[in-house]
């Protein structure tokens, strides 16, 4: 597997398809970004995705279609950094580089459908509506082909991509940035920081510290790439790992609430109806109620 550095996926070829194939303790787990539209089928392991103003989790059986140069990090849950862990994290991901085939190429009459296809792809998406172990296997097919084989199989997957799937929006705001390797690498030594210290308090200045940055300035810069304030991104990180806490019987949902970093129980129930669209005690059931029925 080829080592990948913040912000840039180093190429040995001109490939239109790339195949890649990670079975890992956990996922890589720096934010980054590449020129190369990436498609990703989580097979196993769970954690949080971010793009830009999107802040959720992945599973396995998850398919994931990022646009150009998205800013980006699947972030696995802190029990597969366990010194002890047995877990494994296990995805397929194909790289399209539109740019390896040519303008002249794309601008053909039977290509116009795709070519505008990938030009709209804004963030990141998840892919929907389709059989998954079916894709799943056209996917890992890929790793046999070579030359025009490999080509047109990937050609393949961008046809049901256009013509089956469902493709469901996960970030919020067009203008998800391009960033310098220099703010990407604050960025995510920021979100690492929160990641890592989300269940105990944080005072803003202590996040701009690690930014190196005055918190007018830390403010503004979270505020532009995340279009979030820092409380609402932290308190997401928290609701997020407060459901993964709720899943747990023994735990009650007071000591989800302080084990994910609130320290007034009201406060949480607010906040977690606000971010979920119902309380912790009915998102409990819910999951307790899909349980019975699966």
């Amino acid at each position: 597997m080829k080592k990948v550095i913040p912000f840039k996926i180093p190429k040995s070829s001109k490939e239109f398809v790339r195949f890649q194939e990670d079975r890992l303790p956990y996922f890589y787990d720096k934010l980054h970004q590449h020129p190369e539209i990436q498609l990703s089928c989580i097979l196993q392991g769970e954690g949080k995705l971010i793009v830009g103003d999107y802040l959720g989790r992945f599973k396995p059986g998850d398919i994931f279609l990022l646009g150009r140069d998205v800013p980006h990090v699947f972030r696995s849950d802190k029990v597969y950094y366990e010194a002890d862990s047995k877990l494994e994290c296990h995805d397929l991901i194909v790289f399209f580089d539109t740019e390896a085939l040519g303008r002249a190429f794309w601008e053909a009459e039977e290509l116009q459908e795709v070519r505008n296809f990938l030009d709209k792809l804004k963030g990141c998406y998840q892919v929907q509506g389709i059989n998954e172990p079916t894709f799943r296997r056209q996917v890992e097919v890929l790793k046999e082909k070579s030359g025009l084989d490999k080509m047109l199989a990937g050609l393949a997957l961008l046809r049901v991509l256009l013509q089956d799937a469902r493709l469901e929006r996960l970030n919020l705001d067009d203008r998800v940035q391009d960033l310098s390797e220099r703010e990407g690498r604050r960025m995510d030594q920021v979100l690492h920081f929160l990641m890592e210290q989300s269940h105990r308090a944080i005072a803003l200045e202590e996040a701009a510290a690690v930014a190196n940055l005055s918190r007018e300035a830390f403010c503004r810069f979270f505020k532009e790439r995340t279009r979030k304030t820092f409380t609402a991104f932290l308190n997401e990180i928290r609701i997020g790992n407060a459901c993964q806490m709720l899943k747990k019987e023994d735990a009650t949902i007071a000591s989800v609430a302080f084990g994910a970093g609130f320290s007034n129980l009201s406060h949480f129930n607010r906040v977690f109806k606000n971010v979920m669209g119902c309380s912790p005690k009915v998102y409990r059931q819910s999951g307790r109620e899909k349980l019975k029925h699966d």
